[in-house]
């Protein structure tokens, strides 16, 4: 009775590196099919989810918060405290002229996701883990810029992780998306199986 093969055609006995107990593994060497109807619902889904939750949750912290008093939670791991950045992630640029500011992060924001996403749609093949951590980091993005064009070029943030000594800027859910997609996206990379050279 032969090995099985993967869904390319390919024998798993060609590739002795690759566990068949390890799912993110055999995911990784899965190719997203090009349909792009298939490839639009999966973004839809992930922005509306993405994006709902973050402005969800903007929502509340400006109507429950204020930039003074900070709430903790969590025995003080997690605090929440109003923040209207007119910066980048973490406030990065936040001191830059207006002008210059709306430049780069709502005009070269803006064309920065529709590339990303023109990529996304036009691809002729890319791994399923890629396309995910890559739509989440875009749906990120996309709802952080929602705040740029409605909220004069501010973006609200809410949320700082401190432990002991250490804490992060404050950030919101976009962040935390855009954060997390980009670390797993880099493990994916990190992690698929090179392809042998033949002698």
């Amino acid at each position: 009775m032969g090995a099985p093969a993967f869904p390319d055609g390919r024998d798993t006995q060609d590739k002795p590196g690759i566990d068949l107990c390890n799912f993110p593994a055999i995911l990784s060497l899965m190719s997203i099919a090009p349909s792009r109807t298939i490839r639009l619902l999966v973004v839809a889904l992930i922005l509306i989810s993405t994006a709902g939750c973050d402005q969800m949750t903007k929502h509340l912290a400006r109507k429950q918060l204020n930039s003074v008093e900070s709430t903790p939670l969590a025995g003080g791991l997690v605090e929440f405290v109003l923040a209207e950045n007119p910066g980048a992630f973490l406030s990065l640029g936040a001191s830059l002229p207006e002008g210059l500011r709306g430049g780069l992060f709502t005009a070269g924001i803006s064309l920065g996701l529709v590339a990303l996403l023109i990529y996304l749609l036009r691809v002729e093949a890319i791994p399923w883990s890629s396309f995910f951590w890559l739509v989440l980091i875009w749906a990120g993005g996309m709802s952080n810029l929602v705040d740029r064009f409605f909220r004069h070029g501010l973006v609200t943030d809410f949320m700082i992780i401190r432990i002991g000594p250490l804490h992060t800027g404050v950030f919101n859910v976009a962040d935390l998306a855009i954060v997390t997609g980009t670390i797993f996206l880099l493990l994916s990379l990190r992690g698929r199986p090179t392809k042998s050279v033949a002698p």
